[in-house]
């Protein structure tokens, strides 16, 4: 099965042909998603409007993030103007790159009807189907994932400057966008390894050039990074999250399900079995195409099922193995029987269907909570109107500042709160900043005005009490988001700030009175 040899049909009647193709195809596609962007109902992720709250200020890093995904959001606005539309531009533009270097892949491994074929596999993948609507980390880095993964096939067959140069900028531009383009650095030492093509092109001064030309482009948010407490590093450390209990078989179950929802039940199949039998005959050293991909996919899906067995994963963690995955699929099922070529059609069909009735969904919010798909979209609904609401409240309060205890809460009113006069600030739950919004707008500690506290932790209520003189009940608002969903905020009249310190015996005290169940 995946014995697919490496071929080039450059030289065919028909390869202009599939070529043409495949550039309609990703044009129309993604013609088709920026018309949908346009005419989305759905308001911003909290994630969304914390990468345009960076975006508005230039920086070599962030705190939980690499710059690109801000520059990238920061030249969308300074071109169309804030909305959602231009921050979110970028995505499907970053999409039609990955598809555009994935045919240029395939392509290269297997001629220009792989090409063709891998392209779609890429563009009607659930995942991008939702990626291509929301601005993200993970389209940004896939694109120079693409990109890179091109050119050291290249680099591969052909020796070329030009490739080293791509494979390096491929390189250093991924990990501004991603801290995850260390799989594809694994999958590249991999293939050294056990790829005698790939070891003598890239152990070899053009190896040498791109590995340069990569450093050099991370520096300088490496040195952002040293200069600030390693911030970002620090957080992609945290999200890992190790200090408590091991051995978690149900998230290691979970994550490897939602791969089918991502890739696609039936693809998803197939690239797991081609990857491991590729894999089996790995001493064989005869040039396989499709070993070659494995190495640059295994590396993120065997380490992120790792990390969700001791801990917790999400289902996006393991994206970038996809960009391999969609080239590998497509070879191993464009070859041999006639019933593989029929299940690429088929799944590529099904994916297709899912894809429009999940942009249908976006489009028209009535029909997704008719369809009982309120749930996937209650995170990007009503957030004009709880901005409307709390800024309607602080007006009735006469307050001197907004404070709030949830950073989503807190960066969706940067974005949509202009009406919002009070000055909005951050609690800070622990002694130190965790996240970019109590880092940067933290409830200085000598405020003396009266503070409406916006809540949507009860969790984290008493806490709050805790560092104020006077804490009194002020109302709450309720959002309706369809589906008989809700967004909920309990108000909060406080006076007299004197944050108590974060230290040992706080922390202590707190963890008795959870564990007493003590909290009022």
């Amino acid at each position: 099965m995946v014995e697919t040899a490496t071929a080039n049909h450059s030289t065919s009647p028909n390869a202009a042909d599939w070529a043409l193709w495949s550039i309609v195809l990703i044009v129309i596609v993604t013609v088709l998603r920026i018309a949908a962007l346009a005419l989305s109902q759905v308001e911003l992720y909290p994630d969304e409007s914390q990468y345009w709250v960076w975006s508005r200020e230039f920086d070599w890093g962030y705190f939980s993030k690499p710059p690109l995904i801000a520059w990238a959001i920061g030249v969308s606005t300074a071109i169309l103007g804030v909305s959602d539309f231009a921050i979110r531009l970028p995505a499907p533009l970053f999409h039609a790159v990955t598809a555009s270097f994935i045919m240029l892949t395939a392509r290269q491994l297997a001629g220009p009807r792989a090409g063709f074929w891998a392209a779609i596999v890429y563009l009607t993948m659930p995942a991008v189907f939702l990626s291509s609507g929301i601005i993200s980390t993970d389209a940004v880095m896939m694109s120079f994932w693409a990109a890179g993964l091109f050119a050291a096939t290249r680099l591969r067959d052909q020796s070329s400057w030009p490739m080293a140069v791509l494979l390096g900028c491929a390189i250093g531009f991924g990990f501004l966008a991603k801290y995850a383009m260390i799989y594809f650095v694994i999958g590249t030492g991999l293939a050294i390894l056990i790829d005698p093509p790939a070891r003598r092109a890239l152990v070899s001064l053009k190896g040498a050039l791109a590995a340069i030309i990569g450093v050099l482009i991370l520096l300088p948010n490496l040195l952002w990074n040293a200069s600030n407490e390693f911030a970002t590093l620090q957080h992609t450390a945290a999200n890992a999250n190790w200090g408590g209990s091991l051995f978690h078989f149900n998230e290691m179950a979970e994550f490897i399900t939602a791969q089918l929802g991502v890739f696609g039940p039936a693809l998803f199949l197939v690239l797991i079995f081609a990857a491991i039998a590729s894999l089996r005959r790995a001493l064989r050293f005869d040039g396989n195409p499709v070993r070659l991909l494995a190495l640059y996919l295994l590396p993120a899906l065997i380490v992120v099922s790792f990390q969700a067995f001791i801990s917790r994963a999400h289902a996006n963690w393991a994206a970038s193995a996809y960009v391999a995955g969609s080239v590998l699929v497509t070879l191993v099922l464009l070859d041999g029987r006639k019933w593989r070529q029929i299940l690429l059609y088929l799944s590529i069909a099904m994916a297709t269907f899912a894809g429009m009735v999940f942009m249908a969904a976006a489009l028209q919010p009535q029909w997704a909570n008719d369809i009982g798909a309120a749930n996937s979209f209650k995170r990007v609904r009503g957030w004009q109107a709880s901005a409307n609401a709390i800024s309607q409240a602080s007006q009735d309060a006469d307050v001197d500042a907004l404070m709030f205890d949830d950073r989503n809460v807190f960066h969706q009113m940067q974005r949509y709160g202009a009406a919002i006069e009070t000055p909005i600030y951050m609690w800070r739950r622990y002694g130190g900043a965790h996240n970019h919004a109590d880092m940067t707008w933290p409830l200085p500690d000598d405020f003396t005005g009266n503070v409406l506290v916006v809540s949507e932790r009860p969790y984290d209520v008493p806490r709050m009490r805790d560092d104020f003189d006077r804490f009194e009940p002020a109302g709450s608002i309720s959002i309706d988001l369809g589906g008989g969903h809700s967004r909920d905020f309990t108000l909060w009249r406080a006076q007299g700030y004197d944050r108590v310190l974060r230290d040992a015996e706080y922390e202590q005290r707190w963890a008795e009175i959870d564990a007493s169940g003590g909290r009022d």
